[in-house]
């Protein structure tokens, strides 16, 4: 199940008017400084090339050290080579590149996104963020200011050793955000960031093969005592930065390609497992069944109930009160995005209900569905165990960072337009994202890029050109401040 909630937050939405989408055209005479080749049809023709790479046939599927994951790492590996950056591939499987700067005593700037996806995935989430990146600093490579970058940019997969005083610009490609295959989201951020536990190389997928066993496969060789060490610096470390498409409406119903994050909201993970009585579809009298599917579906119906009316089920005591529960009525979605059951035949009762995978409101709404939980299966005669998988603190990004990212926008705007823009929207994240797991090394910022009915996770999932490019320039605006 998935419970995620933008607790005492709201969307900020600044002096816009509703004609401002017509506004965000280029001119002919403006394509010079535009670098449209590199930014926009470049940069399309690769988010559709690494659209196609998949570990299935007829969607798009890429999970942790998948073979399409390492085929799409190979391809990104060549165009940051392309841009001018040195490449590698850390114990973790995630792709970097690095260009040497000019001051070497700097703190570096990290830059990245993901390259997994989830199942039947769009072309654009995580995507969208590594390509654009690559493409500024291409841009840089063609005009000689590559090399010129007053403070270190590095955009590294996690796992990679951050020398402090290396003059480098670096792009991030991290192996692992959504969690599909291992059901662990961020592995690879976690790492760089410090806070991905030894345990978790031992996990499991439903194959039984561990995340140590998959980076074997793939001649990638860690020892669990050696995880801590991948933990970058703090101290040589400036800032972090992602792009990302928004996967919500909130830009396109306001006619702005870009938006500034101001926020992400905290989410947790839980698993549970059903345990009932397997018996004959046919024979067994419903008065003696313990059905752990039936109780299942209840579960999930309880979920729903508790996320769209909280008020009907939390009461003003010491667990949540007046503010807390108006919050939630407003923020709080749940999602049951997984079942399975144990045989799994038509003719059979099912033993076992499992991976009702939910993302959180998190401790008062989590308090709430326990209880109401354990209720449900003693009344059904059934066992039910919850585990947490997952669990993320909403994160606040960096004032300053988003300050810059919201003068880069400006000047990307206007670069296209010619003309000064209305103010750049600043809203809340209600996904997740590998600057959760960041923030816990350095201050994170987030630019988010208007994408069609605010669809993701979907292969309906879709990105203007135009917004690729303006996303690219918005990239090229803030490292230039850096050169």
């Amino acid at each position: 199940m998935a419970i995620s909630s933008s607790i005492l937050f709201c969307y900020l939405l600044f002096s816009l008017i509703s004609n401002v989408a017509s506004s965000f055209m280029y001119s002919d005479d403006r394509r010079d400084v535009l670098f449209p080749q590199i930014l926009k049809e470049e940069a399309v023709t690769r988010l559709d090339e690494l659209g196609k790479v998949s570990d299935a046939n007829g969607y798009l599927q890429r999970t942790f050290m998948s073979p399409a994951s390492v085929r799409a790492g190979n391809l990104i590996r060549q165009w940051m080579e392309d841009a001018g950056l040195r490449t590698w591939v850390d114990h973790l499987g995630n792709v970097h590149g690095r260009v040497e700067g000019l001051n070497a005593s700097a703190q570096a700037l990290l830059i990245g996104s993901h390259l997994d996806t989830v199942v039947d995935a769009g072309i654009f989430d995580g995507s969208l963020g590594i390509i654009t990146a690559i493409s500024a600093l291409k841009v840089l490579k063609s005009t000689g200011k590559l090399g010129k970058l007053k403070r270190p940019v590095e955009g590294a997969s996690c796992g990679a050793l951050l020398i402090p005083g290396c003059r480098t610009l670096q792009v991030i490609a991290f192996s692992d955000e959504e969690g599909v295959r291992f059901q662990s989201t961020f592995l690879g951020s976690a790492a760089l960031a410090g806070i991905l536990p030894v345990s978790a190389l031992r996990v499991s997928d439903k194959s039984g093969v561990t995340v140590l066993d998959a980076l074997r496969e793939n001649s990638i060789d860690i020892a669990e005592e050696s995880l801590l060490q991948l933990k970058y610096d703090p101290a040589s470390v400036w800032g972090y930065i992602e792009v990302h498409i928004e996967q919500g409406p909130v830009l396109e119903w306001v006619g702005f390609p870009l938006g500034v994050v101001q926020g992400i909201a905290g989410q947790t993970r839980l698993k549970v497992t059903v345990r009932g009585s397997q018996g004959h579809a046919g024979t067994v009298p419903m008065s003696m069944r313990q059905d752990p599917m039936t109780a299942a579906a209840e579960l999930i119906v309880l979920l729903e109930r508790l996320c769209k009316h909280p008020k009907d089920f939390l009461s003003y005591d010491g667990r949540s009160n007046c503010s807390t529960l108006e919050s939630l009525s407003s923020s709080l979605v749940c999602t049951v995005g997984e079942i399975s059951s144990w045989p799994s035949a038509s003719n059979v009762i099912p033993g076992e209900a499992r991976n009702l995978s939910l993302d959180d409101g998190r401790e008062t709404v989590l308090y709430e569905l326990s209880n109401q939980l354990y209720q449900i299966c003693e009344k059904r005669s059934v066992s039910c165990i919850v585990e947490r998988k997952h669990d993320a603190n909403a994160v606040m990004c960096d004032a300053d960072l988003s300050s810059q990212l919201k003068s880069a926008s400006y000047a990307a705007l206007k670069r296209m337009t010619g003309a000064t823009q209305h103010e750049i929207p600043v809203i809340m994240s209600g996904a997740g994202h590998d600057a959760m797991a960041m923030s816990h090394l350095t201050k994170v910022g987030m630019l988010f890029v208007r994408c069609r009915g605010g669809i993701s996770h979907s292969p309906a999932e879709h990105v203007l050109d135009d917004d690729v490019w303006a996303a690219g320039l918005a990239v090229l605006a803030f490292l230039e401040t850096h050169v």
